[in-house]
């Protein structure tokens, strides 16, 4: 039986493009992939681990014939591919990407595809971890993970539903939102732990006493902290494109901690067990879903 996608080329073949690859030979819904990217070395790596078959040299040559281009670089390099792409995608060609933030890359795809622009259908894998690069893909990663179309006016049904074969075929369960409903979603349930997470370890890593400080620090310090771990420059690319929701979020956790601070500061026991147990109980609903 023919695979469901002839050609599929890459930009950016770490975690989430490496895995997007892998998924999809391990369903045999892909004939080649191919793959660019900023560093010989990663696409090498990428070729040897299995990822690619080929290391892309032309990308007028690539992705005139493609059947999807996945964008799969930290968002601030949206711009430039876009830019690059645009001229030569081929009629039949469909654009989507992995970024986590949707207003700046749709803007930036408005901007610089032109007519081109049905072609893109935005997407974001739910699906990150805190190890980046070629050498961290799996072929399971998106197994049961969602992943979020945020389809444009402009886009075919058709193509959004290609593009959603693409990600169920790699084992995503595919939801849709618009733009500015992901952004603000994720700046709430994932873009603000992230910053949050930064910022402690941040915090204890300026103090005299750090050494001694991690080292009683437990499961609890490690579980809380994990995502810290994560790639610096793709998360102040995503800090800064989704700076508007974000800032509102760290205001209302800024007033959370604030109420938080009253009720250690009155003495206020019912308080911070009223605090306590609601979180008790929401996050115990949710992991049980």
């Amino acid at each position: 039986m023919q695979p469901a996608f002839r050609k599929v080329v890459i930009f950016g073949v770490g975690l989430i493009g490496g895995s997007f690859s892998l998924a999809l030979r391990k369903a045999g819904a892909v004939s080649e992939v191919v793959g660019f990217g900023r560093s010989t070395a990663t696409l090498e790596q990428a070729r040897q681990l299995g990822i690619l078959d080929r290391i892309g040299a032309d990308v007028a040559l690539e992705i005139c014939d493609a059947d999807i281009v996945l964008l799969a670089t930290p968002v601030a390099q949206m711009s430039e591919l876009f830019t690059r792409i645009a001229p030569h995608l081929g009629a039949h060609t469909l654009v989507t990407d992995g970024g986590s933030t949707k207003g700046d890359v749709v803007a930036a795809a408005r901007a610089h595809l032109g007519n081109k622009l049905a072609q893109f259908i935005p997407a974001h894998p739910i699906a990150g971890a805190e190890k980046s690069g070629a050498a961290a893909a799996l072929a399971d990663l998106y197994q049961g993970k969602k992943v979020v179309l945020t389809p444009l006016s402009e886009n075919a049904k058709e193509s959004v539903a290609r593009v959603r074969k693409a990600w169920e075929l790699c084992g995503a369960v595919v939801s849709e939102l618009t733009p500015q409903q992901h952004d603000e979603v994720f700046a709430a349930v994932s873009h603000l732990p992230h910053l949050l997470s930064f910022a402690l370890v941040h915090d204890l890593a300026q103090r005299d006493n750090r050494e001694q400080l991690l080292s009683f620090a437990a499961s609890g310090f490690r579980d809380f902290t994990r995502i810290a771990a994560s790639s610096p420059e793709m998360w102040r690319d995503i800090s800064l494109a989704n700076r508007e929701a974000l800032l509102h979020e760290v205001k209302r956790y800024a007033d959370e901690l604030y109420v938080v601070y009253q009720a250690l500061e009155n003495n206020d026991a019912a308080k911070l067990e009223e605090i306590f147990s609601l979180a008790r109980e929401v996050r115990s609903a949710w992991t049980q879903q």
